[in-house]
């Protein structure tokens, strides 16, 4: 099995699960690598967002407390970043603020960027997964390294009965290399 396409049945797979919702940039149309795993979802579980980072993980959480489970998609961890503090001071604390009653599961989808065959600039190949998981007291940070670890680790994040947000960290180089 290599990287890519275990990502794209996982995508599928996802898609099929019910409550679930692709949101994020190029999720409902090309423009990014991480497209071509979403490109056969239904285009009903699939919402295309502005370039907005702080907006969409905002919506995403707005939707978790409604009850779906979004997988909100950011192509690079570099922009990621522009939404670190809804997560850390929203996302992350509800548990604790809510003395542990309102728990929103969602999946935050990210990559570090493919490097090669063209470096397409430091803003677009970061990767501060460590960085995230210092921040995070209740988000799951998961590094997807090898293709068999692709679908186990989102059905845990789907199934799991802490309802708790997981971001999955991708790399863009294993896309092609893996």
């Amino acid at each position: 099995m290599k990287y890519f396409d275990e990502l794209k049945r996982t995508m599928e797979w996802v898609a099929q699960q019910p409550k679930t919702f692709f949101l994020g940039q190029t999720v409902a149309g090309p423009g990014t690598f991480m497209y071509q795993t979403l490109r056969d979802v239904p285009p009903e579980k699939t919402l295309e967002m502005p370039v907005n980072e702080s907006f969409q993980m905002q919506f995403s959480l707005g939707l978790a407390l409604a009850g779906y489970i979004p997988i909100s998609v950011y192509p690079r961890q570099n922009f990621l970043l522009l939404a670190t503090s809804d997560m850390v001071n929203m996302l992350d604390k509800m548990p604790a603020v809510s003395g542990g009653s309102v728990i929103p599961k969602m999946i935050i989808r990210v990559a570090s960027g493919p490097d090669a065959p063209v470096h397409p600039g430091h803003q677009h190949v970061g990767n501060y997964a460590e960085a995230f998981r210092k921040m995070f007291t209740t988000i799951d940070v998961i590094e997807l390294e090898e293709p068999e670890e692709i679908f186990p680790a989102y059905q845990h994040a789907l199934e799991r009965p802490d309802n708790k947000a997981t971001l999955m960290i991708e790399h863009g180089n294993y896309y092609g290399q893996k």
